[in-house]
C-alpha cells in the first residue's frame, strides 16, 4: 500500500512538473507574437514621433537635470513648504580619497604581526574625570523621540557598551533605558528645555553643549506634535503641544562670557566630567574655536558638511558648512597654534564610512571619530527587508516610523558591535603595516597626497615628489 502511495505521489509530482513546463512553453509561443507586436509599435513610435511628443524626452531631460532634483521639486510643488531630506547631502565634497598611507617595509620596518595595538583614546585628558574609551569610534548624536525610536536607542547603547565606546543622547531627552545599557554616555545639552535637571546631568560621563551640526547648521527645528507622542513627549514635557520647537540658540549663551559660565556650571554639577561643545564648521571656524578655548572646554566636536540627520532642508544640507576634511585640518592647525591640542580633545564627524577614512582623520589630528548614518545602515543590516521595497528603511528606525515595532534591538546591537569591531580590526592591521603599535603614533607623516588641492588643504606632501624634495 505504501509503495503504491509513493508511486502515486511521484507520478503526481512528475505530471505536475511536466504540465507546468508545457504551459510555460505554450504561453511563451502564444504571447510571443503579441509581445513582439507591442514592442514593435513602441519602437516605431519612439523612433518616429516628434521630440516634444516623444517619451524619450524624459531621458533627455533627466540627463540634464538630476532625477533627485525633479523629485525634490515635485515634493516642493506638492506642499509649498521646505522639504526635509533624510541622511544629509548627496553632494560630493573633497574627502579623504586624495590621501594614501605610506607602507613600512625596508626604510621603515613593519611591526610584528602578533603585536598588540593600543586603540584607546581619552576625551578631556585634563578634566577631573576624563573619559577613556577602548576604541576611537563613537556613536553620533541621535535623539530619542525627535529622531530615532526607543529600540534603536537601546541597540546603540548595547552595541557601544559591547566594544567599550560611548552613546550620545543627541538633542532628545535622556531615555532611562539608554543610560541603563550604555557603558559610557554623552548627554547633549540641547537648546530646548528637557534633560537639564542636575539629577539628569549627573548621569553623564561627558556633557556636549549643542550649538550646531553639519547637516542643519544652527537652525531651529520645528517638529509637529503628532510626531512626538507617548514616552518621548512625557520625557520632554511637551505633551499636547501642536509644535515642538528646538531653538536655534542656547538661551543661556548670548556672549562668549556666558559660555564660560555655562561650562563652569556643568562642570560643578557633574563633579568634573569632560565638558565640550558641538559645532558645525563655518568659514569663521577659528573664531568659534577661540570662544570655546576661552570657555575652558575639555573637548570640541566638529560636524563637517557631509553629516547626516533624520531630516533637514536640502538648502542647509547642500549649501551650508565646510567639508569635513577642511574643518578637521583647520581645527587641528588652530588648536596647535594656540598650544591647547594636548588639553582639548578634537572629535570629528560628517560622512565617515570606511576604516581608512577614520584612520586618515586620526592621522591628521582627530582624537576620535563619531558616526551616525553608517551606524544606522549597519544596525538595520538585513532588517531592511522588513521595509523594502514598499517602504524606506527609515520607517524601521524613526520614532514615528510605521514599522518601528518590527525593528529588533538585540540583533541590531550585535550588528553594531560587529561593525565597530570590524572597523577597529582593519585599523589595527593598517597601524601594524605602518610599523607602529599604537593609534597615538599615527600622524600626518604617515600620509602622502595624490593631488595638489588635498595637499594644500591637509599640508601633507605630494606623492609625486620624493621625500628629499618635500
Amino acid at each position: 500500500m505504501n509503495g503504491r502511495w509513493m508511486d502515486f505521489l511521484i507520478g503526481s509530482f512528475v505530471g505536475t512538473l511536466v504540465a507546468g513546463i508545457l504551459f510555460a512553453l505554450l504561453a511563451f509561443f502564444t504571447f510571443r507574437p503579441a509581445v513582439q507586436w507591442l514592442l514593435g509599435r513602441f519602437m516605431k513610435r519612439l523612433m518616429s514621433d516628434r521630440y516634444p511628443e516623444n517619451i524619450f524626452e524624459m531621458v533627455s531631460a533627466l540627463t540634464k537635470v538630476s532625477p533627485r532634483y525633479v523629485v525634490e521639486n515635485s515634493l516642493r510643488a506638492t506642499t509649498g513648504q521646505a522639504i526635509e531630506r533624510p541622511f544629509g547631502s548627496p553632494r560630493k565634497f573633497l574627502n579623504f580619497d586624495g590621501l594614501i598611507f605610506s607602507p613600512a617595509q625596508l626604510a621603515v620596518l613593519p611591526a610584528d604581526e602578533d603585536a598588540e595595538v593600543d586603540m584607546k583614546i581619552t576625551i578631556g585628558p585634563k578634566a577631573k574625570r576624563p573619559l577613556t574609551l577602548d576604541i576611537p569610534l563613537l556613536s553620533g548624536a541621535m535623539g530619542f523621540g525627535i529622531g530615532i525610536s526607543e529600540s534603536v536607542k537601546i541597540a546603540i547603547a548595547k552595541g557601544t557598551a559591547a566594544v567599550g565606546s560611548v552613546s550620545n543622547t543627541g538633542e532628545g531627552p535622556l531615555l532611562p533605558e539608554e543610560r541603563k545599557y550604555a557603558k559610557y554616555l554623552i548627554i547633549q545639552y540641547n537648546s530646548g528645555t528637557w534633560s537639564k535637571e542636575p539629577e539628569t546631568l549627573r548621569q553623564a560621563d561627558a556633557i556636549e553643549i549643542h550649538f550646531g551640526q553639519g547637516a542643519t547648521a544652527a537652525a531651529a527645528s520645528f517638529i509637529p506634535g503628532e510626531y512626538i507622542t507617548g514616552k518621548a513627549s512625557q520625557l520632554m514635557g511637551v505633551e499636547g503641544e501642536e509644535m515642538v520647537v528646538i531653538p536655534s540658540r542656547q538661551p543661556e549663551v548670548n556672549s562668549p562670557e556666558d559660555l564660560r559660565k555655562l561650562v563652569d556650571k556643568l562642570r560643578a554639577i557633574t563633579d568634573g566630567v569632560p565638558i565640550g561643545v558641538k559645532i558645525c564648521a563655518s568659514a569663521v571656524l577659528e573664531q568659534d574655536l577661540e570662544i570655546a578655548i576661552q570657555a575652558g572646554v575639555d573637548f570640541i566636536s566638529i560636524d563637517g558638511g557631509q553629516a547626516g540627520t533624520k531630516g533637514g532642508p536640502p538648502i542647509l544640507e547642500d549649501d551650508f558648512g565646510l567639508p569635513t576634511i577642511y574643518a578637521l585640518c583647520r581645527a587641528v592647525q588652530y588648536l596647535k597654534e594656540r598650544g591647547v591640542k594636548d588639553r582639548i580633545s578634537l572629535l570629528s564627524g560628517g560622512g565617515y564610512t570606511t576604516p581608512g577614512e577614520c584612520l586618515k582623520a586620526i592621522a591628521l589630528g582627530a582624537d576620535g571619530i563619531f558616526m551616525g548614518t553608517a551606524m544606522l545602515w549597519a544596525m538595520t543590516h538585513d532588517q531592511v527587508t522588513k521595509a523594502i521595497p514598499w517602504e524606506p528603511p527609515t520607517e524601521l528606525t524613526n520614532y514615528p516610523g510605521k514599522l518601528k515595532d518590527k525593528f529588533n534591538a538585540e540583533q541590531a546591537s550585535k550588528y553594531l558591535a560587529n561593525f565597530f569591531l570590524s572597523f577597529v580590526d582593519e585599523m589595527e592591521i593598517a597601524i601594524l603595516a605602518l610599523g607602529k603599535t599604537s593609534l597615538r603614533d599615527v600622524t600626518a607623516d604617515d600620509l602622502v597626497a595624490l593631488d595638489e588641492l588635498t595637499s594644500k588643504v591637509t599640508k601633507v606632501p605630494l606623492a609625486f615628489h620624493s621625500s628629499a624634495e618635500s
